[in-house]
């Protein structure tokens, strides 16, 4: 495993990972980075360079040692004599630590426990996350925290906490409409009360839990009111995620933009023949697929993008939405700029992407709609790229077998692979098999492959 102590100035692993050579490209919240890293890619000596976008991490220890698993399969899938190198984006992120991760139970240095997801409370490690993220915001976390440890069965405290969720994140204005990743998440200007209904219930029925039932007894009314409100209280949890999830989707769009786009331009200016091959996963998909905005004119170095799970709207690349014609995605049109195909992998088996980011989309925009079965919601990593006409969908063992379109927009069904995981996340993070480094490998023709 990779550690913050094994890489020099340069981003270099100095020992410990399982592909050689790797570098390491930080950037912070604004997409700013460290040129002397920038300037180490022009020179490893390799033909093609695999760059990987985590999705939310807690800590630099985290993204590497999911870049060491997702990177080991490759050596032994190249043909001998293949010059590749391989390269970890870090960028300020985090998760919560109920959020389970297959095989990556434990993270080293970490107070991380499997804490049950039902569970209203948030543990210091989450707390202390959340603070990193929003420092500014230190007293409204504080008192987030407390509203949860404490659950008032009050809907007057619900609401105070919907009204904190709008502080937190800075929330300004109307909620997003379907293929539009940058405006505001709808809920967040929802009725507090519906909507920490809507994700309790959203959560219970992911977690297979029976409904709530009538209280017996002479308290009556009040007992079902004060039952009804104290289960809200998980469903504000789940508002308190989306809301951070808000902010770290918007923040990879803009490192995305602003930061890795800009250093592939000048790559193309200072190693001309290197081909980049650009992964993401979950909102570091959306940071690949934005740094195509970023791009200088005319920079065709990018050979392919493979989106592992992508926590964004299916149309983002859609000219036209299918329910709103006059309309098109935050991405129109941009796998353009790609010399080779863009590549969605997504799975059933993601209920964070399935259930809970079209419910966190859709709440309060239409809610005489059922998220799940309102397309207009979806994420890529749901049901892969929409709304833009020719692109082929092919099951795993398809691609695998005939390869992937040499251009445009293809999607793979990878839930044969990418099926475990417990709520509320799902299969979300279920990404280090060696079918999906073999995905990599055929979208971007690596090594004659």
């Amino acid at each position: 495993m990779l550690v913050t102590s094994d890489l020099d100035a340069e981003g270099r692993a100095m020992a410990g990972m399982s592909v050689e050579p790797y570098r390491e490209i930080t950037f912070d919240k604004d997409g700013d980075g460290d040129s002397a890293q920038r300037d180490a890619l022009g020179r490893l000596g390799v033909t093609d360079l695999v760059v990987f976008a985590h999705g939310w991490n807690s800590s630099r220890s985290v993204a590497t040692r999911l870049y060491d698993r997702f990177f080991g399969p490759f050596p032994g899938l190249l043909p001998a004599g293949a010059r590749v190198g391989y390269a970890g984006v870090v960028w300020p992120s985090m998760m919560f630590t109920d959020e389970p991760v297959p095989d990556f139970a434990r993270v080293a240095g970490s107070a991380r426990v499997a804490a049950a997801p039902t569970e209203p409370g948030l543990d210091a490690e989450s707390r202390d996350a959340l603070v990193a993220l929003f420092p500014e915001r230190t007293g409204v976390i504080q008192r987030l925290a407390r509203l949860l440890d404490e659950r008032p069965e009050d809907e007057t405290a619900i609401r105070e906490f919907g009204a904190l969720l709008r502080e937190l994140t800075g929330a300004d204005g109307a909620g997003a409409t379907a293929g539009d990743d940058e405006a505001t998440p709808a809920f967040l200007f929802g009725d507090p009360v519906e909507v920490c209904a809507a994700f309790a219930d959203a959560l219970e029925s992911l977690e297979a839990a029976p409904p709530p039932q009538e209280p017996e007894g002479p308290g009556g009314r009040q007992e079902l009111l004060g039952s009804r409100l104290k289960r809200l209280w998980k469903g504000a949890k789940e508002a308190l995620r989306q809301a951070t999830y808000y902010t770290m989707k918007r923040r990879a769009g803009k490192v995305g933009e602003r930061g890795l786009g800009p250093l592939l331009g000048e790559l193309a200016r200072s190693s001309p023949a290197l081909r980049i091959h650009l992964v993401g996963h979950s909102m570091g998909a959306r940071l690949v697929a934005f740094a195509l905005r970023g791009l200088p004119g005319g920079t065709r170095n990018v050979k392919s993008v493979t989106l592992l799970q992508g926590a964004f709207s299916h149309y983002a690349f859609a000219a036209s939405l299918p329910h709103d014609r006059g309309s098109a995605g935050a991405l129109r049109d941009m796998q353009r700029r790609v010399d080779g195909p863009v590549v969605a992998c997504h799975s059933r088996h993601d209920t964070a992407l399935g259930v809970i980011y079209p419910l966190a989309s859709r709440l309060a925009r239409d809610s005489s709609s059922v998220a799940g079965l309102d397309r207009r919601w979806w994420a890529v990593g749901h049901s892969g790229v929409q709304g833009v006409p020719g692109t082929p969908s092919l099951t795993l063992d398809e691609a695998l077998r005939a390869g992937v379109a040499a251009s445009g927009c293809v999607n793979v069904d990878a839930a044969s692979v990418v099926r475990r995981g417990g709520p509320p996340s799902g299969a979300h993070s279920d990404i280090c098999h060696p079918e999906l480094a073999r995905v990599v490998i055929a979208a971007g023709r690596i090594g004659g492959g």
